[in-house]
């Protein structure tokens, strides 16, 4: 839940240290946005990407565009053969002795009970919105790795132009606008609400897996699903022969599936599904902090690839489905599915009709819904998935998972650059007149330069960098740990969140800020970079200053550090809502999945 409003530190958030007048939060937009329109981000233009590509070798791209004419002549080629082969004597007599269906148990249950439907038609309905909201979110960094390091070649598939050579391009740049009817939204770095459906429904569908997977072994039905015997390989075979020359095998799925129709239900129950849930948590900072041995072999971009290609098994596996459950007897196959019977009355048809209006009516109206009302799809998503965050969330991290040798080669840059005259005098100078404000509920406001930041105790760190569009980095950080600046000026008891606020401005003018909860403040991981990799950062990079909390998304990070206020909660500062994008772009102020 939202902290209490009650700002207690506003009174001395405008008073810097001996009484200097720092009007920081006068620099703030105190809009909230409740819609997107077309100001919403900054009136950031569309940007089309380009066909789906896959790396060849070092160099070279295929379009998987080709896949359609290749895959549509290898198809008619295997027609051809098999057709040729299946009047063959030695086939004729594989597929007599393997017909196509595996023995099940004695006391293996026959059809499907009425709970089974409608496990079926909520696992379709919310793959809809998953599937939509997951193709946004590829959409804001739409390049794929199996390296840890995100670095632009190294993709092994992507859906934009090769990045540029501009140094001062960013992530941001990078991402694309999708079709409304496709996307989740379709709108360009529209990721914040595409995470709330994308988190809010996956909570749903696991838990009616849940349910699913207690039915399935309570009921028995998982006999139908799991292959018992070795000979469901050379059945799966011959189904597929049987298939393949246009004279197929006899349906027979209130009793018993085709061997072939058990491997891909095997693989999509007990492999797929848990390969998602699995693969999506890997992409988690908190997760990837707290369970470390996994993570230092199970990357995020691992996770992120293998993610994607549960996706892409999903989206083929309902295509064939539904293709076949139309070919070999629509009114029978929608009788056993939605009307449990074994027949080829229309009432299966007519249930499912009226069910395929829901999810039409649901696809249609989902993404300008979301635009109107954004702050409802945000809160929906946060109580849906808010639970299962703060139970995630870490309370102790350590350093020494990485090395030197694992520093990314390249950090991709993000977010708006500062480009104020207060910003580009201090860069003029080497920033020899920064001052970094600290202030608010604390017994020493302070007013500290860089020379005093490096005269403190030096604090490094080699961590990796989670952004909350996908991409991801490891560098090695040194500077001084936020617990060094807690000990400096000793906040006061009723202190509760740390503002950060950037010399930059955010899309839609004013400063950008963001809060974090104060106990992460005195993590191991909790830092104020000066350097980066050994020099001082760059401009890029957040020159002079940086914050740097390992168990949060990077947004949250905020680089060209102003000042720093200690506050009991964050409703009177910017927005009210923990963050210039959660005020603007509907992110949340604690963002550890």
């Amino acid at each position: 839940m939202k902290p209490p409003s009650d700002d207690r530190s506003l009174p001395a958030a405008d008073i810097g240290a001996g009484g200097t007048r720092a009007s920081i939060r006068s620099e703030l937009d105190q809009r909230r946005y409740t819609v997107v329109d077309e100001d919403w981000a900054g009136g950031i233009p569309a940007q089309y990407g380009v066909s789906p590509r896959v790396r060849i070798g070092q160099t070279k791209w295929f379009n998987l565009l080709w896949l359609i004419p290749i895959g549509l002549l290898l198809l008619l080629v295997s027609v051809a053969v098999a057709r040729g082969i299946r009047g063959l004597p030695a086939v004729q007599g594989f597929i007599h002795a393997y017909p196509g269906l595996s023995e099940l148990p004695d006391n293996a249950p026959v059809g499907f009970p009425a709970w089974l439907g409608w496990q079926h038609f909520l696992n379709l309905f919310f793959m809809i919105f998953i599937i939509r909201s997951g193709i946004t979110v590829l959409a804001d960094h739409p390049r794929l790795y199996w390296t840890r390091h995100s670095t632009p070649g190294k993709d092994w598939f992507r859906v934009q132009k090769p990045v540029p050579t501009n140094p001062l391009y960013t992530a941001k740049d990078d991402s694309i606008t999708l079709p409304n009817g496709v996307g989740l939204p379709g709108r360009r770095h529209s990721i914040g609400l595409a995470r709330w459906w994308h988190l809010g429904i996956d909570t749903l569908w696991l838990a009616n897996g849940l349910v699913f997977f207690i039915l399935l072994f309570t009921t028995g039905q998982w006999m139908r699903l799991v292959p018992l015997h070795w000979d469901v390989i050379p059945n799966a075979l011959s189904v597929a022969i049987q298939y393949l020359s246009l004279d197929w095998p006899t349906e027979s799925g209130w009793t018993n599936y085709n061997s072939l129709q058990l491997i891909a239900y095997f693989v999509t129950v007990f492999l797929a599904a848990p390969l998602a849930l699995l693969s999506g948590l890997g992409m988690s900072p908190a997760l990837s902090t707290r369970f470390r041995r996994i993570s230092s072999v199970f990357s995020i971009q691992v996770a992120r690839s293998l993610h994607f290609l549960v996706l892409c098994w999903f989206v083929f596996f309902i295509v064939i489905h539904i293709s076949l459950v139309i070919a070999t007897g629509a009114l029978r196959n929608l009788n056993h599915m939605y009307a449990a019977q074994n027949t080829e009355s229309w009432t299966g048809f007519w249930i499912f009709s009226a069910s395929m209006v829901v999810v039409i009516v649901g696809w249609v109206a989902a993404t300008p819904f979301t635009y109107r009302h954004p702050r409802i799809v945000q809160k929906v998503g946060f109580a849906l998935i808010g639970p299962a965050q703060r139970l995630f969330e870490h309370i102790d991290s350590k350093p020494g998972e990485y090395t030197e040798k694992d520093i990314s080669p390249y950090f991709w840059h993000n977010g708006k650059y500062p480009d104020t005259d207060e910003y580009k005098q201090l860069q003029a100078g080497a920033f020899a007149d920064y001052r970094l404000v600290v202030n608010g509920l604390v017994e020493n406001p302070a007013e500290l330069s860089i020379e005093q930041l490096r005269a403190m105790a030096y604090h490094e760190q080699i961590t990796q960098h989670f952004c909350i569009q996908g991409w991801s980095g490891v560098a090695k950080w040194g500077g001084v740990s936020m617990q060094k600046i807690i000990d400096t000026v000793k906040p006061a008891p009723e202190a509760k969140w740390v503002i950060f606020y950037s010399l930059a401005l955010g899309p839609e003018g004013g400063l950008y800020y963001d809060a974090q909860p104060i106990e992460q403040m005195h993590h191991h991981l909790t830092m104020l970079a000066y350097d980066m990799n050994d020099a001082p950062l760059s401009f890029g990079h957040g020159a002079p200053l940086r914050l740097r909390n390992e168990i949060e998304l990077g947004f949250k990070m905020v680089k060209w550090i102003k000042a720093i206020e200690f506050v009991t909660d964050f409703a009177e500062v910017g927005g009210g809502l923990g963050g210039y994008n959660n005020d603007h772009e509907f992110f949340g102020y604690r963002q550890s999945i």
